[in-house]
């Protein structure tokens, strides 16, 4: 599978932009559908579906799917955080992305690739995670328990090519519609003002 540095996957952009770009990784289910509602979202610059957790030998869809081989199915999003901050992204991740109250799995997709996780990328956004997860709790926002998981992050592998922005090049397919789909129009609904003029290509 393919390590690729910040610099790498963003080399399309304006340096000054790069230069700003910070990283976020976020697990939520199939990464298809929280890839999908990240691409909407005005200062992301870039979103790439991939594994977390495991090593490099079982970091392929193959593998992954069998939920041996320790890795998530995640997301790793380059932001400007000029325009968006993490907290921001932490927002939509627990309010719109996924369900952090399901314990390795996320709706019908069950096993440990489909766990709810947060790979912090150093001590500031480790901070930002366990406060958003505290003051979901304190406030009782969900019915049982947040089980999401804060680990510092390891190697991410990105997925192979066809996953992609695979919501969008398969709007029709019925996971899609019934699963991904239904997350983009709550996105667009709740959360105008943080829209981009159009997603991410």
């Amino acid at each position: 599978m393919t390590e690729q540095t910040a610099a790498q996957s963003l080399a399309h952009l304006d340096p000054e932009v790069v230069s700003r770009a910070q990283t976020a990784i976020l697990a939520g289910g199939c990464f298809w559908c929280v890839e999908a509602v990240f691409r909407e979202l005005h200062g992301v610059l870039k979103v790439e579906p991939g594994y977390c957790g495991g090593n490099r030998e079982t970091a392929d869809y193959q593998h992954v799917c069998t939920g041996h081989t320790d890795h998530a199915e995640a997301i790793r999003i380059f932001y400007d955080p000029s325009e968006i901050r993490y907290e921001g992204l932490l927002n939509i991740f627990f309010s719109v992305a996924h369900d952090p109250t399901q314990k390795d799995r996320q709706g019908n997709d069950r096993g440990r690739q489909y766990r709810s996780a947060i790979f912090y990328m150093d001590d500031k956004q480790k901070e930002v995670a366990l406060a958003t997860i505290a003051d979901l709790e304190k406030d009782k926002v969900f019915k049982d328990p947040v089980v999401t998981e804060v680990l510092p992050a390891p190697t991410f592998y990105v997925a192979e090519t066809y996953h992609h922005n695979y919501a969008a090049s398969h709007p029709d397919q019925s996971y899609i519609a019934h699963v991904s789909t239904p997350k983009v129009e709550k996105l667009r609904r709740y959360y105008v003002r943080l829209l981009r003029a159009k997603p991410l290509p």
